[in-house]
C-alpha cells in the first residue's frame, strides 16, 4: 500500500520551570493511503503532542521539535517555513480538535466558518464556497443544511457540533485527517453515531485517518492499525486483530485486562499498577519495567530493540529476545 505519510524518530520536549519535559521520544510510524491508524495509550504519554507536531502546531516556546522527519508525500514538514504550512493546514492535512464545544467561533455562523477555510485555501467564489459547504453539511448528516448555515454553534446539539467541526476538516478534500479524541465530550449512542460518520466518509471520500484515543472500544470500531504508546515512545505496533488478540507487550496486556467488558466479573478487571515515569529525566531502558510483572535486569538498563512478529506487528520488548523464551510462554 502507498505510504502518504511517514514519522521518522520524531521528538519533542517542552522547557519548563522544572526542566527539560521530553515528551516525545523517537517516535516513528507510517500511515497508508485509505486506512485508519489509531494511537492509544494512557494520558500524558504523548498522543496528542506528536499529532499536533505532525502539523508542527505546537506552541514554540516552550515546546521545540527536537529531532526527526515527518514525511508527507516524501516532503519533509519540519523543515517547511510558516507560509508553506498554512497552505498545506486544512487542504492536505486536516485535524479535529479534542472539544467540539470550543472548537468553533460562537460569533461566527457555520457558514461562515467552513467557507473561510474553502476560501482560503481553494480560492473561489463565496457562491462556490457556499455550495461546497451545503454539500459537505450532507455529507456529515446535517439536515436542511441551507438553513443551518446561518444559525451559530450554540444553536447545535453537542453532537451536531462534532459533526460541523468534522465537516469544517474535510471541506477542502484533505489526504490526511487527524482526529485528537473525537468522541470525547459526546455520550455513548451520539458517539457510535459519529464513529460510523468516519467509517461512511472514508469509504467515499478514501481519506486516510490518524485516530488519536485512549477508549479501546473505539479503536475495536474502526482502526486498520493499532500503535500503542507509552512514555513518548510506541511500543507496540500491529493490525487490529494482533493488538487486540496477539498482544505482546505487558502494557498492551495490560491495557486490554483494564478495560471492563460485559462478559466479565468486576473482580476480573485488573488495573494497571504503578504510575508512568517522570519524563524529566526518562530511564534508560524500557519505560514500563517498573509497572511490568515481568521486569528483568536488563530491562532496567537497556532499552530492548525492535521486534517484527509480522509484516504489521512489532513490538519493543525483551521478552521476545531468545533467551527470554521461558518467560514469554508463561505470559502469552
Amino acid at each position: 500500500m502507498e505510504k502518504i505519510l511517514q514519522v521518522k524518530d520524531l521528538q519533542v520536549s517542552f522547557s519548563t520551570y522544572g526542566g527539560e519535559v521530553n515528551a516525545v521520544r523517537g517516535v516513528s510510524f507510517d500511515l497508508h493511503k485509505g486506512e485508519t491508524l489509531a494511537i492509544v495509550g494512557e494520558s500524558g504519554c504523548g498522543k496528542s503532542v506528536t499529532s499536533q507536531s505532525i502539523m508542527r502546531l505546537i506552541p514554540s516556546p516552550p515546546g521545540k521539535i527536537t529531532g526527526g522527519e515527518v514525511l508527507f508525500k516524501g516532503t519533509d514538514l519540519i523543515k517547511l517555513k510558516e507560509p508553506e504550512l498554512r497552505k498545506l493546514r486544512g487542504s492536505n492535512i486536516s485535524m479535529i480538535f479534542q472539544d467540539p464545544m470550543t472548537a468553533l467561533n460562537p460569533t461566527l455562523t457555520i457558514g461562515e466558518q467552513i467557507m473561510e477555510g474553502i476560501i482560503q485555501h481553494e480560492k473561489i467564489s463565496r457562491v462556490e464556497a457556499k455550495i461546497a459547504a451545503i454539500d459537505m453539511l450532507t455529507l456529515v448528516g446535517i439536515p436542511s443544511p441551507e438553513q443551518r448555515l446561518k444559525q451559530y454553534p450554540h444553536q447545535f446539539s453537542g453532537g451536531m457540533r462534532q459533526r460541523i467541526v468534522i465537516a469544517m476538516a474535510l471541506v477542502c478534500k484533505p489526504d490526511v485527517l487527524i482526529a485528537d479524541e473525537p468522541t470525547t465530550a459526546l455520550d455513548v449512542t451520539i458517539q457510535a453515531q459519529i464513529l460510523e460518520l468516519f467509517r461512511d466518509i472514508q469509504k467515499k471520500t478514501g481519506v486516510s485517518i490518524i485516530l488519536i484515543t485512549h477508549d479501546l472500544g473505539v479503536v475495536a470500531q474502526v482502526a486498520d492499525r493499532v500503535a500503542v504508546m507509552y512514555a513518548g515512545k510506541i511500543v507496540e505496533v500491529g493490525t487490529r486483530r494482533e493488538i487486540f488478540y496477539q498482544s505482546q507487550h505487558p502494557y498492551t496486556v495490560g491495557l486490554l485486562q483494564s478495560v471492563p467488558r460485559l462478559d466479565m466479573e468486576k473482580e476480573d478487571l485488573v488495573p494497571i499498577p504503578g504510575t508512568p515515569p517522570d519524563l524529566f529525566s526518562p530511564p534508560v531502558g524500557c519505560a514500563f519495567s517498573a509497572r511490568c510483572p515481568y521486569a528483568m535486569e536488563v530491562c532496567d538498563k537497556v532499552y530492548p530493540f525492535k521486534t517484527q512478529l509480522s509484516s504489521h506487528h512489532q513490538v519493543d520488548c525483551w521478552l521476545q529476545d531468545e533467551r527470554a523464551k521461558k518467560l514469554v510462554s508463561t505470559f502469552v
